[in-house]
């Protein structure tokens, strides 16, 4: 696959660089449009439905309006880092997109052309690179507003960073073991018979929670939390740099989505199997239609849990990453390397025994995190009593709940808990 890459002359190159990114830019209209007209939807409201057909062109006169809104630099802000924080995240959001296969080799204005403008041997690490890169904008953002609310939200931020992109590797890592490439080109061949995510259960769920951890979105939003951090990272930032950080998120939203579908859904490939019954289903420029039908319907997921779910707190998310998904991760890729080495010995039905381990782990993480009764130890503590859990059973001396027989001015038992005792006296 990687032989059809290298030859296309210097034109081309452009027109297939300029298609990426309006392809971009307009996917990033229209999600901005779908999203506000899905939520609206699901809260029994309306949404856009005035400037264009259906309010198709409301996100271009919101992005028109932001763009010529007042720019405003903060006193406290270092001028240079501020100013060039929104293009380091901006600039890698599009670069990413470069190694990602739209469709197999066509006849593009009479030259036979991949419809992708590169590909290299370590294409899905590149990506994962110039991914990370995006980081940095976002922390130097927050560190050169001079703001406190900034600050933290930028730190939060590559924090989370860090955490879910340790799951997301551990998760391709299986991928890249099960297909014995990097490339996305030959990883989207070798998903030609069955797709990835169903004989890699484990690593697309996993995979699937890390981006939506990575991509700062709902319910796992906590650098732009507005109830404890205003705005995030971006708080000071006003008119066109507000849109580069805003145009970066729907950006990654859709490169993620696109990622997940080159290496667990078959990529271009026709879904559900068309192509056993249509035979051209696979060939010329119905590919495009098959893989941004499969990325819609990832950003249709994004959008479906911002209108659903709460903003976890900061330790849960935390947690969810550390202690939940790297162990599974873990596991599932030491189970799908034995099989692999199994295989090779050679005997062994592969795609039914990694489908069935699948399974089995998937069932261990429903029944580990199935809600449980509460019993006695973890009941709820009685009125007026201190646990003394708090500080090492080192409380703080806790007040009784006024019940329905007190009078105002009556004596009241006070209890509080005293070197991990809990102690109860009477308090004229």
């Amino acid at each position: 696959m990687l032989d059809q890459f290298g030859h296309d002359p210097w034109w081309i190159i452009i027109i297939k660089t300029v298609l990426v990114f309006l392809v971009l830019v307009l996917l990033t209209l229209f999600n901005i449009w779908w999203e506000r007209r899905v939520v609206a939807r699901m809260q029994h409201r309306i949404g856009p439905n005035v400037n264009g057909p259906f309010g198709l062109l409301q996100s271009l006169a919101d992005g028109v309006k932001l763009a010529l809104k007042e720019d405003i630099i903060p006193k406290a802000a270092d001028k240079v880092v501020y100013l060039l924080a929104p293009i380091i995240v901006v600039v890698p959001a599009f670069v990413t997109f470069s190694v990602i296969p739209f469709g197999p080799e066509v006849n593009f204005f009479g030259h036979e052309t991949p419809l992708q403008l590169t590909d290299m041997p370590v294409a899905v690490l590149f990506v994962m690179a110039i991914a990370s890169i995006g980081i940095y904008g976002i922390v130097l953002g927050g560190w050169a507003s001079g703001s406190t609310y900034s600050l933290l939200g930028g730190i939060r931020s590559s924090a989370q960073m860090i955490s879910y992109e340790v799951a997301m590797g551990l998760a391709l890592v299986a991928v890249f073991l099960y297909a014995g490439s990097l490339s996305t080109s030959e990883i989207v061949a070798a998903q030609d018979n069955l797709w990835f995510g169903l004989t890699l259960l484990p690593s697309f769920i996993i995979y699937c929670i890390a981006m939506v951890g990575e991509t700062n979105r709902a319910p796992f939003d906590l650098p732009e939390a507005e109830g404890e951090l205003v705005g995030g990272f971006h708080t000071e930032y006003s008119s066109l740099k507000f849109a580069l950080f805003f145009l970066a998120e729907y950006i990654n939203m859709a490169t993620v989505s696109a990622l997940a579908t080159t290496l667990f859904l078959g990529g271009w490939h026709a879904p559900f199997w068309i192509d056993h019954i249509w035979e051209g289903a696979n060939s010329g420029y119905w590919p495009v239609l098959w893989f941004f039908g499969k990325v819609l319907f990832f950003i249709f997921i994004f959008i479906w849990l911002r209108g659903s779910l709460p903003r976890l707190r900061y330790d849960q998310f935390m947690a969810l990453g550390w202690k939940v998904l790297i162990p599974v991760s873990l596991v599932w890729l030491v189970a799908v390397a034995t099989v692999k080495a199994i295989q090779l010995e050679g005997g062994l039905d592969r795609p039914t025994l990694l489908i069935a381990l699948g399974v089995l782990v998937v069932a261990l993480l429903v029944v580990s995190f199935w809600p449980t009764r509460k019993t006695e130890d973890t009941a709820e503590p009685k009125v007026g009593v201190s646990t003394g859990s708090t500080n090492g059973g080192r409380g703080f001396p806790t007040p009784p709940m006024p019940t329905g027989g007190a009078v105002r001015g009556a004596a009241q038992p006070l209890s509080f808990t005293q070197q991990g005792r809990t102690v109860v006296r009477e308090e004229a």
